[in-house]
């Protein structure tokens, strides 16, 4: 019970890893504050959680609509009478238009930015003065190991992660003395319906020949990053970047053939 009584605001969390969030906080007994467009699904997804005896509320958040963001802290706050953590979890990718340097539409670009840059922005500085003013809390952003190295497409995506890295630095840095941590966590390619549905199997199988542990990581293990950042235990950890990659980017470049090469022998 690492998050009993916190009260948890997690966006974007109806599935993947925002819905692997919500279940492991639950477990660990927090009060959870869905935040999510589709309210009705939310709202489903809150019932079958409260039948099991978890603590669950929707407020709604639609991060093209960059007023939600106020509103759904403010929400919570009305109800729940502060917020512990905040897990931004929130992104977007076109990966069919967001291509190489020359060929991304600049409006494809600018939009990316501004919506996964921009929700992490928004999000933490509406929460972060009522967490000062409860003693403090932790903001945990959900990043990418794309935000480390330049890929040869998703510009705009990398470059919005990227971004947030060092806004999570930033904001580590500027809220510590009002007792704030801000951490980030970087899921490698993590078996969701949206790598399912907008990566193909061949860019799939060529991305795991360049991952140590050979598979693709799971929500629950993103999850399970997430709920230590938020809790106690990390009550002096702050402005890191935390990578759950099964070792992608830690081996020599050409890792993958060599991998092959040396299991032949």
């Amino acid at each position: 019970m690492r998050l009993k009584d916190k009260v948890v605001l997690i966006t974007a969390s109806t599935r993947g890893i925002g819905l692997a969030c919500v279940k492991a906080c639950v477990k660990e007994g927090a009060c959870v504050y869905m935040a999510a467009r589709n309210m009705e699904r939310a709202q489903e997804i809150a019932d079958a959680f409260i039948r099991d005896g978890g603590n669950v509320k929707c407020v709604f958040n639609d991060a093209t609509k960059p007023e939600t963001f106020t509103t759904m802290v403010e929400e919570t706050l009305t109800n729940a009478g502060g917020i512990d953590v905040l897990v931004n979890n929130f992104g977007t990718s076109n990966p069919g238009k967001d291509l190489d340097f020359a060929n991304t539409d600049p409006g494809v670009f600018l939009d990316t930015v501004n919506l996964n840059l921009g929700s992490v922005f928004l999000a933490s500085q509406a929460a972060a003065k009522p967490m000062a003013a409860r003693g403090g809390g932790s903001i945990v952003n959900i990043s990418s190991v794309g935000g480390l190295v330049p890929d040869i497409s998703q510009v705009a995506y990398g470059t919005s992660k990227a971004a947030i890295n060092y806004l999570t630095k930033l904001i580590a840095v500027h809220e510590a003395r009002n007792g704030i941590r801000c951490n980030a966590v970087l899921p490698g390619m993590t078996a969701t319906e949206a790598v399912e549905k907008h990566l193909t199997e061949e860019f799939r199988n060529l991305f795991l020949r360049h991952i140590p542990h050979g598979r693709m990581g799971l929500p629950e293990e993103i999850a399970a990053a997430v709920v230590y950042l938020a809790s106690d235990e990390a009550a002096y950890t702050t402005g890191q970047i935390l990578t759950v990659s099964g070792g992608f980017g830690l081996a020599t470049p050409v890792y993958g053939d060599l991998a092959d090469s040396h299991a032949r022998r």
